[in-house]
This record gives C-alpha cells, sequence and structure tokens, in this order.
C-alpha cells in the first residue's frame, strides 16, 4: 500500500506540476514569428522575441479569455490544496474517510483545467489559417487526464487501509 500511496503522491505533483507549466509557459498558440500565451504575446522582431500584450477585440474576447485564465489558476491552486489535504487526511482521518477531499480537490481541478482548454479551443483562433497549438495547451489537456486519473484514484481508495 506504501508504493501505491507514493505512486499516487507521484501522480499528483506531475499533474501540479503540468498545470502550473500549461498556466504560466508562453505557448498556447504558435506561429513561426509569434507564440502567444493565456496572458500576452511574444513577437519576434529581428531575431529577438518582445512581450506585446494580446490583440483586443473579436480575436480575444476579454470575458472568455478572462475564464480561461480564472480557471487556469484555480485549477492549479485546487491541485495544490489537494496535495496538502492528501498528505494531512493520511494522519488524521480514519479508514473510509480517508482521500475524499483530496479527489474533491482534484476533480475541481481536472474540471477547471478542461473548461479552460475548452474555452481557449472553441474561441480562440478559429479563423487562424498559419499557425498550431503549443506545447501548453497540450500540457494542459495532459494534467487534464493526470488530474481526472488522480481523483478517480482517490475515490477508489477511500476504502482502503494505509
Amino acid at each position: 500500500m506504501l508504493i501505491l500511496l507514493a505512486a499516487i503522491f507521484a501522480l499528483h505533483i506531475i499533474g501540479i506540476i503540468l498545470l502550473l507549466v500549461a498556466t504560466i509557459d508562453n505557448a498556447w498558440w504558435m506561429t513561426d514569428t509569434y507564440s502567444t500565451d493565456i496572458w500576452a504575446r511574444w513577437v519576434e522582431v529581428n531575431g529577438k522575441w518582445n512581450y506585446t500584450d494580446l490583440p483586443t477585440g473579436s480575436a480575444y474576447p476579454t470575458d472568455y479569455l478572462q475564464a480561461v485564465q480564472a480557471s487556469s489558476v484555480l485549477a492549479c491552486i485546487f491541485s495544490i490544496l489537494g496535495i496538502f489535504v492528501f498528505v494531512a487526511q493520511l494522519f488524521t482521518l480514519a479508514k473510509g474517510e480517508r482521500f475524499t477531499i483530496s479527489g474533491v480537490f482534484q476533480f475541481l481541478a481536472c474540471l477547471c483545467i478542461m473548461i479552460a482548454a475548452s474555452i481557449y479551443t472553441d474561441r480562440f483562433h478559429r479563423d487562424e489559417k498559419f499557425g498550431w497549438y503549443g506545447h501548453s495547451y497540450i500540457l494542459a489537456w495532459i494534467a487534464f487526464g493526470f488530474t481526472l486519473i488522480s481523483s478517480i484514484t482517490y475515490f477508489v481508495l477511500r476504502k482502503k487501509t494505509a
């Protein structure tokens, strides 16, 4: 059981790292001349990358952008809270009550990052012919999978002894 708990802890930490990289790094949408994340855009001019604000208007609707930003940050917060609750539950709660709260936090993180990536997919870069989704966008979807698996595992383990 100790090895299983260590594996779940490692899966949770990997999920947190992926969520943080997806939220912070600047590669949600890329072309040959610019790289965009949910916070700003980096434009290459004369071989140097320059930080610029995101475009305004119909290309980047502010309300949807704020929803993506908030959901991404909430996913990170819920996942980090979940790991602290996981460790605390190991030592404080009785069998049958353990891991339920951790599972809820992971499931909330899973929903938040899914909402962020889904809104980004649906509302941004729909009319652009050149460009591709960057590694941060892909990591967001991978983090969704990891947090979903982690939350399901927590719910399954709530009846096990540790």
